[in-house]
């Protein structure tokens, strides 16, 4: 399988080397408006292959990505230590706008999988140009609160001392400031968490759910102000989405799409096969969840209206 990826910055070139790593592609190709970066990022990131698998890697322009089953887009203006993801929403629409329609015309079959920030905006945009260029809905989705998710079962699996595989939680809406930790299904072990942690002899207290959601909700804030940039979680977070489209898995992911019952792209826990999005299948929440989630929606629909999607 071929798969594409649209801008060779620090978070396309971080998943290129992902999905090496992962073995998910027979090919891969990088796009970038600058080709001699893009060249240096598929050389130094062909170098991994004699460590992971036999996959071609080769920098490209936009008609190297016809027949790929996938193309990932990170192309965009990178977010700043004193920015928020939002601050980026016009400049990367417009980016976008140059981008997908070329995308969708030599790739007119592939899934597009969206990484640009803010993402649930840029999923939006993407869905739009994409439609309007004869591809089906399902075929477009956002990373969303794919990497948030993560982060959430980490940090619980990390304080209440156990394998992060054990725990079972989602994160839901923006990716950013609005976006909703759902505490109430949240289970460890097949246990609610409060009770498990018992189990382990260390409560769950208040403090631990407030420092849990500062940690997830902040997290990006606090790396690019001591780095510069985020890329390696959600690089991880692309080569996991792109292996469940290239190898036509039926797995739960919390990425960004549209919503009718919301009226925006956000995340919710979806079934994602090599179709794309097969169906959002929801969460349990209880009141107060649902009144923030429904309150991040409004953030999202607002953000659409500014850049009149």
């Amino acid at each position: 399988m071929k798969v594409g990826i649209v801008g060779a910055g620090f978070v396309g070139a971080s998943a290129a080397n992902a999905i090496v790593l992962r073995g998910v592609a027979a090919e891969l190709v990088l796009v970038d408006v600058n080709a001699e970066k893009a060249a240096a990022e598929a050389a130094d990131v062909a170098h991994v292959t004699p460590f992971a698998g036999p996959v071609r890697v080769r920098a490209g322009g936009m008609k190297d990505l016809e027949g790929a089953a996938v193309v990932v887009l990170t192309a965009g203006v990178a977010q700043g230590p004193d920015q928020t993801r939002l601050d980026l929403l016009r400049r990367n629409a417009d980016i976008l706008g140059s981008i997908v329609p070329e995308v969708a015309a030599y790739a007119a079959d592939a899934v597009l999988l969206v990484a640009t920030n803010p993402v649930d905006a840029m999923t939006a945009v993407t869905e739009r140009l994409a439609v309007d260029a004869g591809l089906r809905t399902e075929r477009v989705l956002g990373t969303g609160t794919m990497l948030d998710t993560a982060r959430f079962r980490q940090i619980v699996g990390a304080r209440v001392g156990v394998d992060v595989t054990h725990v079972h939680g989602y994160v839901v809406g923006e990716h950013g400031d609005s976006e909703v930790l759902i505490w109430s299904s949240l289970d460890v072990a097949g246990r609610p968490l409060q009770e498990f942690a018992e189990a382990m002899g260390r409560p769950w207290t208040p403090e631990d759910r407030a420092s849990t959601e500062d940690e997830v909700v902040n997290a990006a804030y606090r790396i690019i102000r001591g780095k510069g940039a985020t890329y390696y979680g959600v690089a991880a977070a692309i080569a996991r989405a792109v292996d469940v489209l290239v190898r036509d898995r039926r797995s739960i992911l919390t990425v960004s799409a549209w919503s009718p019952a919301y009226g925006c792209a956000l995340s919710l826990p979806r079934l994602v096969c090599g179709a794309g999005v097969v169906r959002e299948v929801g969460v349990s929440v209880d009141e107060d969840e649902r009144e923030r989630l429904e309150r991040s929606a409004a953030v999202l629909r607002e953000h659409a209206a500014s850049i009149g999607h």
